[in-house]
């Protein structure tokens, strides 16, 4: 089984790295779209065809399925958009339903990009959930971190502090896939707080998605292709690759 998962930069690395250790004998096409990063602050008509462009990509790869590791992305996925194409797309969405059933009488803090938040997506999601004290953010300079490979900075500390007081808060929804690298400088400032994110819901949905091909895949191991835009990543963005995962191993220990 070949499955294609794509984002604007190495946030969706995060999202790979829980699909490598849910899914086996699986060929992944991990694609980052280096060239346009960040989607945040782009208008949706530039990121539609970006999206467009990606999925055509995928397309000639034969993938079995595409997951869009990018909640920017995702909020512009629509039903018509996917209809397109005539392998099933799984886009993701800030796991806000999710933290507001595990925790039901906590205050919530929604972090993700610009379009994200003020996106009708979001918008039609939290209409769904019956209760109030859900709050938004934007925190879009935290993909510049990342995609610099800046994660540690003390500006970023900074940033956030100078944005929202997370003290205020008992929960963190992750909407961006970026935004998991921060999670121990999340915690410099509010060391209680919990961190909820989409990937383990997006990957439990692709599984159903592809659940009768699940058996019929004759692969001995996972393997990973990896793409910058539209080249074959280069050994030194490789090596980035690696650092990322390694992080992530530390991330999700938290």
């Amino acid at each position: 089984m070949k499955i294609g998962i794509f984002d604007s930069g190495i946030g969706g690395l995060s999202v790979l790295h829980h699909a490598l250790k849910v899914l086996e004998k699986t060929k992944f096409i991990y694609y980052a779209d280096t060239k346009h990063v960040p989607y945040g602050e782009k208008d949706t008509a530039q990121i539609k065809l970006f999206l467009e462009k990606i999925m055509n990509f995928f397309a000639k790869q034969n993938v079995d399925a595409v997951v869009i590791a990018c909640n920017t992305a995702s909020s512009l996925a629509n039903k018509e958009f996917r209809d397109k194409f005539n392998f099933p797309i799984i886009a993701m969405e800030p796991a806000v339903k999710k933290a507001a059933e595990i925790y039901p009488d906590k205050k919530i803090l929604v972090a993700a990009t610009n379009i994200t938040i003020n996106g009708e997506k979001l918008a039609n999601l939290l209409s769904l959930i019956d209760k109030k004290d859900i709050d938004l953010i934007a925190l879009g300079e935290l993909v510049k971190f990342a995609e610099n490979t800046n994660f540690d900075d003390p500006k970023i500390k900074e940033y956030l502090q100078s944005k929202i007081d997370l003290n205020k808060y008992d929960v963190l929804v992750l909407g961006c896939t970026h935004f998991n690298y921060f999670k121990k400088i999340f915690l410099q400032i509010a060391p209680n707080i919990k961190f909820i994110d989409g990937n383990k819901g997006t990957i439990n949905q692709l599984v159903r998605k592809l659940e009768d091909k699940l058996n019929y895949n004759l692969q001995s191991q996972n393997s990973v292709e990896y793409y910058f835009s539209d080249q074959k990543a280069t050994k030194d963005e490789l090596k980035t690759i690696q650092i990322c995962l390694n992080i992530l191993d530390e991330m999700y220990e938290i």
